[in-house]
C-alpha cells in the first residue's frame, strides 16, 4: 500500500493533508524519516509512526457509544447536532457511520462502523437483531399490557413481531424487540394506552451497554458484534 493512502485510511487527514505531513518529515517508516508520499509500505509488518505514535491499519473499525439525548443519529445535518459530534478525537472518523438510529431524545447504545456490509446485515429485516430498551412510562403497567406487547401490537397498520416485556417497577420495564420501525418502542407503548417518558437502549445484538458512561465511546471488535 502507498504510504499516503495508508495515512488517509488511518484517519490522519485528506490525501492533500497527509502529503504535507509527509513532506514535513513527521512520518517514520521502520525508524527512518521519509518524505516520499508514494513510498510503498507493508501495512501488516512495517512500523509507521506519526509524532512518535505507532499507526495501526484497520480496514474496518467498530465503536460503541452511550448516546446522549439531544443529538440526532445522522452523519451530518444543517440544523441539528449529530452523534458524530460526540465522537472523541481518537476515533478514526473516515467513512464512519452509525448503524441504525436512536431518536433525538433517546439515550443508549449506538454502534458506529465503516463496514458497510455489516451495517446492511444488522439492519436487514431478515436479521431480526434483538434490541433491548429500558423504558419509563407515564402510567402503571398492567399484566395485560405486558402480554399485549409480547404478543404483538398494531402500529401504523403494522403488527409487531413477538417481543419480551419485563416489568421492573410499576412504571418501568425492559422491552426487547427484533425490528427497527420508526419510533417503534414509543408507538408500541401508545398502542397499550401508555406514554414513554424516558428511553434508553441497553443492548444491540451481542453488544451490551454495561458500565459505559453517558457520552463515552469505546472500540470493539467484530467478534463482539456477531
Amino acid at each position: 500500500m502507498r504510504l499516503d493512502k495508508f495515512l488517509v485510511e488511518c484517519g490522519l487527514g485528506s490525501r492533500k493533508e497527509v502529503k504535507e505531513i509527509i513532506s514535513n518529515g513527521e512520518i517514520t517508516v521502520n525508524g527512518e524519516v521519509t518524505i516520499i508520499n508514494k513510498q510503498n509500505i507493508d501495512e501488516a509488518s512495517d512500523e509507521i509512526r506519526f509524532q512518535d505514535e505507532i499507526l495501526t491499519y484497520k480496514k474496518y473499525r467498530y465503536y460503541i457509544m452511550n448516546k446522549k439525548a439531544g443529538y440526532i443519529t445522522a452523519t451530518e445535518d444543517f440544523k441539528e447536532r449529530t452523534v458524530m459530534e460526540l465522537l472523541p478525537d481518537w476515533v478514526i472518523k473516515k467513512d464512519l457511520a452509525p448503524v441504525g438510529r436512536l431518536d433525538k431524545d433517546t439515550e443508549g447504545l449506538l454502534l458506529f462502523t465503516n463496514d458497510g456490509k455489516l451495517n446492511h446485515k444488522l439492519l436487514s429485516p431478515k436479521s431480526h437483531v434483538d434490541k433491548t430498551y429500558y423504558v419509563e412510562v407515564e402510567n402503571d403497567l398492567r399484566t395485560e399490557d405486558l402480554i399485549s406487547l409480547e404478543n404483538g401490537v398494531t402500529i401504523d397498520d403494522y403488527f409487531t413481531m413477538p417481543a419480551q416485556a419485563k416489568k421492573i417497577e410499576d412504571k418501568k420495564l425492559l422491552l426487547t424487540i427484533r425490528e427497527g420501525k420508526f419510533h417503534q418502542v414509543k408507538k408500541m407503548l401508545e398502542a397499550v394506552g401508555n406514554k414513554v417518558l424516558y428511553l434508553k437502549r441497553i443492548s444491540f445484538g451481542k453488544l451490551k451497554l454495561n458500565n459505559l458512561e453517558l457520552g463515552e465511546v469505546k472500540e470493539v471488535s467484530l467478534e463482539d458484534i456477531v
